[in-house]
């Protein structure tokens, strides 16, 4: 069992590496870290001491200062390898450095010192060092107008406004879960290799990225169409644009009843992609699901009979409600990394419709369960 700590732990990217790493918890045990170590040398020390791996993310990317972006990286850098040195440590440290370490820029520049003091401190010590090159990352829960344009643009466009492309330049990126699998894999191989160039699982003009995303804020946001999905970044692109979205005040979204005197039609999915659907009846008072999902896109329509949804993002404590009622006919969509159920709470048997995009496969559900 790997102690694994992560410094930048509830960061764009650290938060999505502690999430996956907990889906091991037979492999690795999570060793707990908050930003105030950094302030106090003995919480720090006993952090390192606990730690049998650190990945080191935590680091300023932006600010108005690049001069302030230099100092506070190499400072933080500074003290982990301080500590290191007072714990006698022998941990394998990652480090997160960027491809702007050949760029003439003072982040970059952080980057690559702060990089080249841990080779020192592994180089005259029993501990290991992984120094990790990473391309542009985007993805789910990153901080607009910070983490990557990706972000920004997700997040202007799910609240209606105008994104501005100020450089049409050409995009080398990795998808942050994507990521996370190659510091794993890392992490996995228990040896240390002072420069590894993370390579780009994609490339596109930041045109051509919001031209897509443009697509999806009409056709699935306005709309409820599931669009087209050509291939694997479109799905990533997909999926971190619906975690921008309002999801508290978007579901449910009601059918559009046709009634005549035959009775009712509802269409319940447009679709440009495959996968599977389903029907359900659930007895009252019974509850499904309580999992949730790292890639597939999932929609659960109530067709007859009330319900309950629930979704609580993984590693946070609010749960979103929805109650759903077949007299008026509605789905929920259920974003990547939230854990969710649905309930019967009325007194007759509920019919619910399951839409999913790829058919299930026992040798790789995606599906992880855990109580909403």
């Amino acid at each position: 069992m790997l102690k694994v700590g992560i410094t930048g732990q509830a960061g764009f990217i650290g938060k999505h590496l502690y999430n996956t790493i907990g889906l091991f918890p037979e492999e690795f045990t999570r060793i707990e870290f908050e930003k105030e170590y950094f302030e106090d040398d003995n919480k720090l020390n006993t952090f390192v001491t606990e730690c049998d791996v650190i990945v080191h993310l935590a680091a300023m990317n932006r600010h108005n200062n690049p001069q302030v972006i230099y100092d506070t990286n190499l400072g933080l850098v500074q003290k982990l390898v301080q500590s290191l040195k007072a714990t006698n440590s022998k941990s394998h440290v990652l480090f997160s450095s960027s491809t702007q370490e050949e760029r003439n820029n003072l982040y970059g520049k952080s980057k690559k010192e702060g990089r080249e003091l841990m080779i020192n401190w592994s180089d005259n010590s029993e501990g290991q060092f992984t120094g990790m090159i990473i391309p542009n990352v985007f993805g789910p829960f990153g901080h607009p107008n910070y983490n990557s344009v990706i972000a920004t643009f997700c997040h202007k466009l799910s609240h209606n406004e105008k994104p501005i492309i100020d450089v049409d330049s050409d995009l080398k990126l990795i998808y942050v879960g994507e990521l996370v699998n190659a510091i794993i894999s890392e992490i996995r191989s228990k040896k240390g290799k002072h420069e590894i160039v993370v390579q780009r699982t994609s490339e596109s003009k930041v045109s051509q990225i919001l031209t897509l995303l443009e697509k999806y804020k009409s056709e699935y946001q306005d709309k409820g169409v599931i669009p087209a999905i050509n291939n694997v970044f479109e799905l990533n692109l997909f999926n971190t644009f619906r975690c921008y979205m309002d999801i508290k005040n978007h579901f449910p979204v009601k059918f559009v009843e046709h009634i005549d005197p035959r009775g009712s039609f509802v269409e319940v999915i447009r679709l440009g992609v495959g996968g599977q659907v389903s029907f359900s009846t659930t007895l009252p008072g019974i509850t499904r699901g309580n999992h949730f999902h790292t890639r597939k896109i999932e929609r659960f329509a109530v067709i007859k009979g009330q319900a309950l949804i629930q979704l609580r993002q993984i590693g946070t404590d609010e749960v979103l409600e929805f109650y759903l009622d077949g007299n008026e006919p509605a789905y929920v969509d259920m974003p990547i990394w939230y854990t969710h159920n649905i309930k019967n709470i009325g007194n007759e048997v509920l019919y619910t419709n399951f839409w999913i995009n790829e058919f299930y496969d026992p040798k790789d559900p995606d599906t992880y369960f855990i109580e909403v």
